[in-house]
This record gives C-alpha cells, structure tokens and sequence, in this order.
C-alpha cells in the first residue's frame, strides 16, 4: 500500500499561439483518503467557478449566461466524476497500485487536469537504473 500521495491541478490555455499551463494547487496527501477528497474537493472548486449557483452571490444581471450546445460542459463533467462511486473506487484502486492517475475534461478554450501519483512509486522509480539505449 502507497502511504503518501503527490496530487496536482492544472488549467492549459493558449496563449500567444503557445500552450501554457497555469498551476491552481497542489496538495501532498499523506493518505489515500485525503488525495481522493482533495481531487474532489478541487474538481468542485473548479466547477464553482465555472458554473456558479445563481443564488450563491449577488451577481450583476446578464452576468452568467448559458454556453453554447456545442461546448462541454466542464462543470457538468466535474460534478458528476465527484459524485460518482464507482469512478471514485476505480481512482483508488489505481493510486493504491501505484499508478499515475490523470482526470482531465476541456472545453472550447481551456483543459482542466487533476493528477494524482504515488509519492512512493516516483521513489521507487527513481532507484531503477534508467534504460540506456546506444544510438548508432
């Protein structure tokens, strides 16, 4: 069992004909629990900024209107990976093997990432030699 986890949330743009990450955190999670909360408490943070409830601030009129039926509906996607059991043992279940976990959802301008690994994995790896490959 991995004991301490490396979580990370970023958004990718283009800016300038570039893509550019901007990093919106980053949490090392020293149980399986509170990386599985924190992805989700992130998710539900991004989605509450994208989709804010009507009734939760005052907001200017004309200030929140829908999206296209074209474009995803990211906080939809988020929402609905937070509340999902099964998506949430699946993501456990890989993180508890070590693996690498990545949540991404986009829309027409900006794709979210939520990462998440094995502290103890990226350790392990490190300790492997590398793979030397001779180049002719």
């Amino acid at each position: 069992m991995h004991d301490e986890f490396l979580c990370h949330v970023t958004a990718y743009g283009t800016c300038g004909g570039r893509r550019v990450g901007v990093p919106l955190g980053t949490y090392r999670a020293p149980t399986l629990a509170l990386a599985l909360w924190w992805l989700r408490d992130r998710a539900t943070w991004i989605a509450e900024r994208l989709d804010p409830r009507p009734g939760d601030a005052p907001f200017p009129p004309n200030a929140l209107i829908p999206v296209g039926a074209g474009v995803a509906d990211v906080p939809s996607v988020l929402r609905a990976w937070c509340a999902d059991p099964a998506q949430q043992e699946l993501i456990a279940d890989q993180l508890a093997a070590g693996r690498l976990v990545r949540i991404a959802t986009s829309d027409d301008t900006t794709e979210y990432e939520l990462l998440a690994e094995s502290v103890d994995a990226l350790r392990m790896q490190r300790t492997i030699p590398a793979l030397v490959v001779p180049v002719a």
